[in-house]
């Protein structure tokens, strides 16, 4: 895979760069809850403040507003990185979905984005695989780099695409069934074993088939309502009552997916297991966790689920790489192109 040229080779000293960061974080009571990607967007932005650019303006979008949104408004993340940056030189540009056009890839936006810039730098991996403006359409008018996010994640992802050492194990989980089916169908194949739980594995178990063999879960954890607080019981996956719903993958199920994974010498994980959210039914995603972090191998965590799991359970530096990108992860592994890399000139 051919990688974009990197912002280690712009000339930025004197000059007034845009930065595309990914800086979609959570917010509770108008708070960053998680600044996982706020931190990941600061060595880019510490480079170029480096390098003597004469001013970095940090542009990104929050949430999904339907226009103009206060609740949206960028201001609590761009406090946060103003913490982790303190520099008169940076500053962070209102949330770019709140100009209708930035969906749209128009190139009137774009062209305001980019009025009074010298260069373009893209460091938002988790919307690379978005035509946006301030993620494709900007790259066209200013000279075009990648940072240094964008880079790590294209070669760390980019490894699991290539010779890997074995076996090598694909967990999949998560309730996102379509958008998973594909990179499921591109690596699951090329994978010794393919792991799968949470809704993913309702899905396979009801009809999707795929070319390959599939471990499933032989129990869950049910409860007859979706409901945190529900009762709740272990029970075959294959005698799940009617109505029914499994919220996790029982301790069967757990044990055999852990001694699967930590068995592998390569991991790609995808989606929790169950319900994590709710600690009745997050075991599942804690074995899984925990098994992926005991990997003596190459281990990547992908998609917001998973990596708040490994997050929580204070395992990140277990983990070889967790990568900041859901739906660009899995469209790179399904072997999409991403627009906004295709927009940067080859290294």
């Amino acid at each position: 895979m051919s990688l974009p040229r990197s912002v280690e080779t712009a000339e930025v000293g004197g000059k007034r760069v845009l930065v595309r960061a990914d800086l979609n974080v959570p917010l509770e009571n108008g708070a960053v809850a998680d600044d996982t990607r706020i931190r990941a967007a600061v060595p880019t932005i510490r480079l170029l403040l480096d390098r003597d650019a004469a001013e970095v303006a940090v542009c990104s979008h929050l949430g999904r507003p339907k226009g103009h949104d206060p609740a949206f408004a960028i201001a609590p993340v761009a406090a946060r990185l103003q913490e982790l940056v303190a520099d008169e030189r940076l500053r962070v540009l209102e949330n770019t979905r709140f100009d209708p056009g930035e969906t749209k890839n128009d190139p009137d936006t774009a062209r305001r984005l980019a009025e009074g810039m010298d260069v373009y730098v893209d460091d938002a991996f988790g919307s690379a695989h978005r035509a946006h403006a301030s993620t494709e359409a900007v790259a066209h008018l200013l000279p075009a780099y990648a940072g240094l996010l964008l880079i790590a994640e294209l070669e760390h992802l980019g490894r699991l695409l290539g010779d890997v050492a074995r076996p090598f194990a694909r967990v999949a989980g998560g309730a996102k069934v379509e958008d998973k089916l594909g990179v499921l169908r591109n690596l699951g194949g090329r994978a010794d074993t393919v792991i799968v739980g949470g809704k993913m594995a309702e899905e396979l178990r009801d009809g999707a088939a795929l070319p390959f063999p599939v471990e499933l879960p032989s129990d869950v954890v049910a409860a007859a309502s979706f409901d945190a607080e529900a009762e709740s019981r272990v029970t075959p996956y294959d005698d799940l009552p009617d109505g029914w719903f499994g919220l996790d993958i029982g301790p069967d199920s757990r044990e055999r997916f852990g001694e699967l994974i930590r068995g592998a010498k390569t991991v790609f994980w995808n989606g929790p297991m169950g319900v994590f959210e709710w600690e009745q039914f997050a075991a599942g995603t804690k074995a899984v966790a925990e098994a992926v972090a005991a990997v003596d191998g190459y281990t990547v965590v992908g998609g917001g689920d998973s990596v708040r799991a490994i997050s929580e359970l204070s395992l990140d530096d277990d983990v070889d790489w967790v990568s900041t990108g859901g739906g660009a992860s899995l469209e790179l592994l399904e072997g999409k192109e991403l627009p906004g890399v295709a927009a940067i000139p080859a290294a």
